[in-house]
């Protein structure tokens, strides 16, 4: 089972090694879709996504026209805002959506889309997209979930349907003579 993390010009390295991190300890490939607002090198960047970036499956775009025509083995014209194919399935969390996140029955290669911190997705992709838009429920007027757990809480939801795929889980405390180990 794959699934794909796609991160629609991001403005905050922190958020994204954050989400890097996520991506490592679970498998998912992350894509990060240009313009960001931040080099990929930046120092925030990288502490964020601590010593796990051998383990990220990372594929950078210039924008979202030449990330679908990528996924989309070309089929697509560059000016194109989503592709018309079976062989992907595509979930946009924004912020208004008539669809809750746990609505979606995710299937396999899915890839879950999330804005920019400060400006979400474009409206034309919502509005082209609805019928696969989620949302977060959230408390009236209040805006939006940080970016790093709006992906995490995503993540752990496809990962939770798809019974946590060649994922393991230690039932065990790993308690020791009273004190309990902590590995990071």
């Amino acid at each position: 089972m794959t699934l794909n993390i796609v991160l629609v010009e991001p403005q905050i390295p922190q958020n994204t090694g954050n989400i890097a991190r996520t991506c490592s300890v679970t498998g998912a490939r992350l894509h990060l879709v240009g313009p960001m607002g931040f080099k990929v090198d930046d120092r925030k960047l990288k502490r964020a996504g601590l010593d796990y970036w051998h383990m990220l499956d990372i594929t950078f775009y210039d924008d979202l026209p030449s990330f679908f025509h990528t996924v989309s083995d070309g089929v697509l014209s560059l000016n194109d805002e989503a592709p018309d194919t079976s062989d992907y399935e595509f979930h946009y969390f924004e912020t208004h959506s008539p669809y809750i996140y746990t609505e979606p029955n995710y299937k396999d290669n899915a890839f879950i889309f999330f804005g920019s911190e400060t400006k979400g997705l474009k409206e034309s992709l919502i509005k082209r997209n609805h019928k696969q838009c989620v949302q977060f429920p959230q408390l009236t007027g209040t805006r939006s979930l940080n970016l790093s757990n709006a992906v995490a809480i995503g993540v752990y939801e496809v990962l939770r349907q798809w019974g946590f795929p060649k994922m393991e889980s230690t039932r065990e405390l790993g308690i020791e003579n009273g004190e309990r180990s902590v590995e990071h």
